[in-house]
């Protein structure tokens, strides 16, 4: 399934309606260029999930962790890693097969570590107003 959206908010709505649909155990990968809105689509998911959270990319911290009432929601940043050892440093395995939601950024550098169940989400900028998001 694909959606085309027009604004930040309705990027985020696509998150929010992901959101109310996963379950503990579900993985989520973002595909998309710098730019293309995949932090949008994580502050959209998690808003629906915890409302107080404040979402900010993990770029530099590689995983944030935001609390919601149901499960934790992991969001996790592979952009800045070189090798994936250091994600197996980290404990991902665990995180992948724990007791949340995971949300992977650049999810396309390692795929030798994304489980079989992972829901692959791509994000292309169309231009200075449109993103198509396939949800397939």
């Amino acid at each position: 399934m694909q959606r085309v959206t027009h604004s930040v908010e309705e990027t985020r709505a696509v998150g929010a309606e992901i959101a109310r649909s996963v379950k503990a155990g579900d993985v989520i990968g973002l595909v998309g260029e710098l730019g293309a809105g995949k932090t949008e689509f994580v502050r959209g998911f998690v808003h629906a999930l915890a409302p107080d959270a404040r979402v900010q990319s993990p770029s530099f911290s590689l995983l944030n962790t935001y609390v919601a009432a149901t499960f934790p929601v992991y969001h996790f940043d592979f952009y800045r890693l070189s090798d994936a050892r250091e994600l197996t440093e980290i404990g991902l395995a665990d995180y992948l097969r724990g007791d949340g939601v995971c949300l992977i950024e650049w999810a396309e550098m390692f795929p030798e570590v994304l489980p079989e169940n992972v829901r692959m989400v791509r994000i292309v900028d169309r231009g200075p107003s449109a993103r198509s998001i396939d949800l397939s």
